[in-house]
């Protein structure tokens, strides 16, 4: 495998046809199917599939553009990183966010982080904490948010607050507070394992002798909460992120008592990153915004700060 296959394959994937990737590339089409041909039986798998109006990519060859756009990002930057000063300025950060952080302080962050590093490339992928987790161990991602984080001898976890967990029941129920043998009784909607949420549930299920009944694996939230709205069944999530479904009427969610149940949130780095500038700052960073977010803003007196 080369750089040029890499760029050859990048064009093809992002064009979805070969002849406009050799248009684009200026080489002859014969050329580049063999360099894809190369590549394909190198890896010993197929990265197109082929149709009358072009290409799309197989999963194997989604995954090969992820890697072979981080390598050609380096790549192109090298020049200027060899030649530069302060290379540091010039770096490339991947950081990971849940949908809920990312909404509630996303945009500020980037704003800091590019008047802290103007010159940087930031790319920011939004997952759920399991997907964050993998990305961090692969390293398409060097920091990321992650909620309930078992202890890993790659990772540095920061510990940042906790919320509480609520069940999510369809509109027009009166809210009240359930002790958490009382979720036996109903339909739940949950994400599989080994989503955090649903591997500390299922903790908490077993510590107190409680077999839940759970009618459907959904690892959307986007459709659980449609699916609990239309009264298909209930969920359990974290409150901070079901809280302005319920501000709009489109959920409710009730307290869960006796015992209660917390999300644990922080921020994870690959320990042979600690000393990265670029990590360190967007670490510092996300760690303001949202102790603001907990103690002085909108999410005082439902977030616990870890500090406290």
């Amino acid at each position: 495998m080369d750089i040029r296959e890499l760029r050859t394959f990048s064009t093809v994937a992002y064009t979805g046809s070969f002849s406009r990737a050799a248009e684009k590339l200026r080489i002859a089409q014969p050329a580049l199917s063999r360099h894809v041909a190369k590549l394909e039986e190198e890896l010993k798998v197929a990265l197109f599939v082929r149709h009358a109006r072009g290409v799309v990519l197989t999963p194997a060859g989604a995954r090969l553009l992820d890697r072979a756009e981080m390598m050609l990002h380096y790549l192109n930057g090298t020049s200027e990183y060899v030649r530069d000063d302060d290379p540091q300025e010039r770096g490339h950060l991947a950081v990971g966010l849940t949908p809920a952080i990312g909404l509630a302080v996303g945009a500020n962050m980037v704003r800091r982080f590019r008047a802290r590093w103007p010159k940087a490339m930031l790319h920011v992928r939004e997952g759920l904490s399991t997907s964050l987790q993998a990305w961090l161990l692969d390293g398409s991602v060097q920091a990321a948010v992650v909620y309930n984080q078992p202890l890993l001898e790659a990772f540095e976890v920061r510990p940042l607050f906790s919320e509480p967990m609520v069940l999510v029941a369809p509109p027009g129920e009166p809210p009240r507070t359930l002790r958490f043998v009382d979720l036996a009784d109903l339909p739940l909607i949950l994400p599989a394992l080994p989503h955090s949420n649903r591997r500390l549930i299922e903790q908490m299920a077993t510590q107190n002798g409680v077999r839940l009944r759970v009618i459907m694996e959904i690892d959307s939230v986007a459709l659980t909460r449609q699916l609990v709205a239309d009264g298909l069944g209930y969920s359990i999530t974290a409150q901070l992120a079901i809280q302005p479904a319920v501000d709009a009427g489109i959920v409710t969610s009730h307290q869960i008592e006796r015992p209660s149940l917390r999300s644990h949130v922080g921020v994870a780095t690959l320990r042979e990153l600690r000393d990265s500038p670029l990590a360190g700052s967007w670490v510092e960073i996300l760690t303001d915004e949202l102790r603001t977010l907990a103690l002085d803003g909108a999410w005082k007196g439902k977030a616990i700060w870890g500090d406290d």
